[in-house]
C-alpha cells in the first residue's frame, strides 16, 4: 500500500510539473511583428552592387519573405560621394555607378514607410590569395578545399569564405580570424557541400568548377556571421544573429574586399 501511494505522489508531482512548464514557455507566435531585412555588399570590385530588402512572417507561416518595393536606399562614403539606387526587381536595389575602394568607410541608409535605418561598415586591406588546391581530410577519405594566402600585419583581421560550384552558390559559409605581427602565409582548408546533391554527405564530382570567394570583412560584419553561424547565416527571423543595422532591421550591410580564385575537380 505504501509503494502505490509512493507511485501515486510520483505520477501527481510530474504532471503538476509538466503542467507549469507548459505555462511558462507558452508564446504567442502567430501574433509576431514582422521585422524589415536588409542584405547588402560593397566590394572592391566592379559593381552593380546589391542592396536586398524583404520582411519577416510569422512563425508559422511559409518560409517565403515578402520584398519590400517602397523604400529608399543610398550608399554614401566618408570621400562625400552619395548614390540613390535604383529597384531593378521586387526588393533588390542596385548601384548604378559606385565603386568601392580599400580603406574607406560605407552608409547604408533605407528609408521604408516613415523609418530610417542606416549601418556602416569600413572596407578592410584585401588578403591576396597566393594558392589554391585539394587536400585529404583527416577525418575519412573526403577532400577539401584549401587556400594559402598572406595575412596583413599588425591588426586583427575578419575572414568569410564562400564558394559556388558550377557558378551555383555553396549553402554555408566559414568564417575566422587572424592576427599576426608580420605578414605571413595563412592556409585555411574546408568542406565542400554540393548544392546540386541533397544528401547528407554531399560530395563533389569530377569536372565540377569551384570558385572561392575569400572576403576580408569588418569586425562588425564578422560578429553578425559569427553569431549567424549555426545557421549558414540563411534564415531572417526575429532570432536571428546580431545586426550591425540601427532601429531594430536584422540582416547586415558589408563593405568588404574580396579575392577569387577557382579551381575543377578531378
Amino acid at each position: 500500500m505504501k509503494k502505490n501511494r509512493t507511485i501515486l505522489f510520483l505520477i501527481v508531482t510530474v504532471s503538476v510539473f509538466f503542467s507549469s512548464c507548459q505555462q511558462v514557455i507558452q508564446l504567442d507566435l502567430d501574433t509576431s511583428v514582422p521585422h524589415l531585412v536588409i542584405q547588402g555588399n560593397v566590394y572592391d570590385q566592379a559593381g552593380p552592387y546589391k542592396v536586398k530588402i524583404s520582411k519577416t512572417v510569422n512563425f508559422d507561416a511559409a518560409n517565403i519573405y515578402p520584398a519590400v518595393t517602397n523604400a529608399t536606399v543610398t550608399i554614401s562614403d566618408n570621400a562625400g560621394l552619395s548614390e540613390v539606387l535604383s529597384q531593378d526587381t521586387a526588393g533588390t536595389y542596385i548601384t548604378s555607378k559606385l565603386h568601392g575602394k580599400v580603406g574607406r568607410t560605407y552608409i547604408l541608409t533605407v528609408n521604408v514607410d516613415g523609418k530610417t535605418y542606416t549601418a556602416s561598415s569600413t572596407m578592410p586591406v584585401p588578403a591576396e590569395i597566393d594558392s589554391i588546391y585539394y587536400k585529404n581530410s583527416l577525418f575519412g577519405g573526403s577532400q577539401l578545399i584549401a587556400l594559402d594566402f598572406i595575412n596583413p600585419p599588425n591588426k586583427e583581421n575578419y575572414y568569410r569564405i564562400i564558394h559556388f560550384i558550377n557558378d551555383k552558390q555553396a549553402t554555408g559559409f566559414s568564417i575566422f580570424s587572424k592576427n599576426t605581427s608580420q605578414a605571413e602565409k595563412t592556409s585555411y582548408a574546408f568542406m565542400s557541400t554540393n548544392p546540386r546533391d541533397t544528401t547528407t554527405t554531399p560530395k563533389l564530382k569530377k569536372g565540377d568548377k569551384v570558385a572561392v570567394w575569400l572576403e576580408c570583412i569588418d569586425k562588425g560584419v564578422f560578429e553578425y556571421f559569427r553569431t549567424a553561424n549555426s545557421e549558414g547565416g540563411q534564415n531572417a527571423s526575429p532570432a536571428n544573429p546580431v545586426s550591425n543595422i540601427s532601429n531594430g532591421a536584422l540582416g547586415y550591410f558589408s563593405a568588404c574586399s574580396v579575392r577569387k580564385r577557382q579551381i575543377v575537380f578531378q
